[in-house]
């Protein structure tokens, strides 16, 4: 054990519970399957892969697919990676530095963290107001004290769902002269987004993934900003990251789009829903969410988490997360008639 690295012996892996015979509604995870149309569409498709050969190292028409159908500026590069996970390690990889700082903010996307430890770079996490927005004074702060190498700012939140002040996030990337990340894992239940100021500053990127838009099994993410970043960036994405198969089922679900679309606006309406029913109840605290995630403070959340548990349904326990999540459990909106149940289950785990 002594050739692993101190810090990574203190790590706990990243821990993903069964949920086998249960209702899941923990992972933000698209409750709609593809439609039988779709679905013949897509095994017609795969007759035509080649297994026998690599993939396109640059996979370079799905650049061209991205490149359409989210209206990226015309100058704007793409790095494309197995799932956000991968750009956050390449990006990491890129800028790491003896003593190096990557700075995002508490509570947020727990992989932040990981991967700074990863790579051997310090974690600096710049604690979020009491109502979860970004505190701009703070993290301004921050970044004069610290001179991060790289900002991550997830944007909705994770686990918080909100949205930070746009007028914010534009001082914090003027502020810092090394690289901001964007992170839009969520863009489809919003309507914010930064993609529109790409190429305005030199310094920033955009990354998304396809996973929470209905792909998690494809695991495609993707990074978009300016060329001299992206470029250098990409000299650490190891060959054909992308699978054959992976590719050949973006082009063609990308190609209908539209089937997406709709399907997030369900979910919109199903988060609508579910938020309107849970604020009825006294005992829970609602937290406004623009992800497909609904974050709620409960007395008591263990016990409730193990009365909704024992109901068949899966949510997330965030109680030992961070301090500032204690007696949180974050629900993921679900189907009609997933919802309904967990509505069921929660106002029965209440009484």
């Amino acid at each position: 054990m002594d050739c692993i690295r101190p810090e990574i012996r203190a790590l706990s892996a990243y821990h993903v519970p069964s949920a086998e015979g249960l209702i899941k509604l923990d992972a933000m995870e698209n409750p709609y399957s593809l439609t039988p149309e779709l679905q013949e569409t897509l095994v017609t498709s795969f007759r035509s892969v080649a297994l026998n050969r690599y993939p396109d190292p640059n996979a370079s028409l799905i650049k061209e697919e991205i490149q359409r159908v989210f209206s990226l500026h015309q100058d704007a590069s793409i790095l494309l990676g197995n799932g956000s996970d991968e750009i956050i390690q390449m990006i990491a990889l890129a800028v790491a530095k003896p003593n190096g700082v990557l700075l995002g903010v508490d509570p947020s996307f727990v992989m932040f963290r990981m991967i700074a430890t990863f790579v051997g770079m310090n974690y600096v996490g710049v604690p979020l107001n009491a109502d979860f927005s970004l505190d701009k004074e703070a993290i301004l702060s921050a970044i004069e004290e610290h001179q991060p190498e790289v900002i991550f700012l997830a944007y909705p939140n994770n686990p918080t769902g909100n949205c930070f002040d746009e007028e914010t996030l534009l001082a914090v990337i003027k502020a810092s002269d090394k690289l901001v990340v964007i992170d839009e894992a969520y863009f489809p239940f919003t309507d914010h987004s930064m993609l529109s100021r790409l190429m305005q500053f030199p310094n920033l990127v955009v990354m998304r993934t396809l996973s929470k838009l209905g792909l998690a099994g494809v695991r495609l993410g993707f990074l978009a900003g300016p060329k001299h970043i992206v470029d250098e960036i990409n000299k650490v994405r190891l060959p054909y990251n992308i699978s054959v198969l992976d590719q050949q089922a973006t082009l063609v679900l990308l190609k209908h789009y539209d089937v997406f679309k709709a399907q997030t606006s369900q979910i919109r309406q199903e988060r609508t829903r579910l938020y309107n029913e849970i604020a009825q109840l006294k005992q829970v605290q609602l937290f406004h969410s623009e992800a497909n995630f609904l974050l709620l403070k409960i007395n008591n959340a263990q016990d409730v988490f193990n009365r909704i548990l024992e109901r068949g349904i899966l949510i997330k326990n965030l109680t030992n997360a961070h301090p500032s999540l204690t007696d949180c459990l974050r629900v993921t909106v679900g189907s009609f008639e997933e919802n309904t149940l967990f509505l069921n289950a929660l106002k029965s785990s209440l009484n």
